[in-house]
């Protein structure tokens, strides 16, 4: 009887970590109801919540995190998300970006997330700075897209394959006409591309690294 009492006490005592802390540190973003801690300028619309995932479908928009956790200011960090496009959209997934009311977000960088829209950069490339021509995932089906910031270093993953690893130099030499498009700090942004897009969102996470 007193090993079962034990048994049980260690099971609640399990059962009351935190969740974060049982997923290795892993903190919702999107409670999958609303869009509480999420912040958009123009076209607010073109964000939805459909029966647990956010729909992206409108016309151009950027939805900002801008919730409490790490005061919504990641320098060194893991982002994951579960992603689904649809055939010809366009979306895009910012980071160490800012809000901005309106227009294309200036500061950060943007991590592509197209199977089959007209423009040749495809997921999980680093808009103009390491694009990725081939499409590692295929519209209309799940994929898990993580983004690892280490340092320097970026990494982007489609469904735990590694994508691009590109490390920033010294100084940085970013794009002509994203000046802001270098390796600092700052929030996530997703993107409604255009109004013939549409693409979803679910269990969206991050966890922070060592400096």
């Amino acid at each position: 009887m007193k090993a079962l009492s034990s048994l049980l006490l260690a099971v609640l005592l399990f059962t009351a970590v935190p969740s974060a802390a049982q997923d290795g540190g892993w903190v919702s973003l999107f409670d999958g109801t609303s869009l509480d801690g999420w912040q958009v300028g123009e076209n607010a619309s073109t964000f939805s919540v459909e029966d647990g995932v956010l729909v992206v479908h409108g016309p151009r928009a950027h939805l900002f995190y801008a919730g409490p956790v790490e005061n919504h200011d990641f320098d060194n960090f893991e982002f994951q998300a579960d992603v689904m496009t649809t055939e010809g959209s366009n979306s895009g997934i910012y980071f160490h970006t800012e809000y901005q009311e309106s227009g294309w977000p200036s500061k950060g960088f943007e991590v592509q997330v197209n199977n089959s829209h007209t423009d040749w950069k495809r997921t999980a490339g680093l808009y103009n700075i390491s694009d990725v021509r081939e499409a590692p995932a295929v519209d209309d089906e799940w994929f898990t897209m993580r983004i690892r910031v280490e340092d320097k270093r970026i990494r982007t993953y489609v469904n735990d394959s590694l994508v691009v690893d590109f490390t920033e130099p010294t100084p940085p030499e970013p794009p002509q006409g994203n000046a802001d498009r270098v390796i600092s700090s700052g929030t996530f942004a997703l993107q409604g591309h255009d109004p013939d897009s549409r693409v979803y969102y679910r269990d969206i996470m991050v966890r922070s690294l060592p400096e």
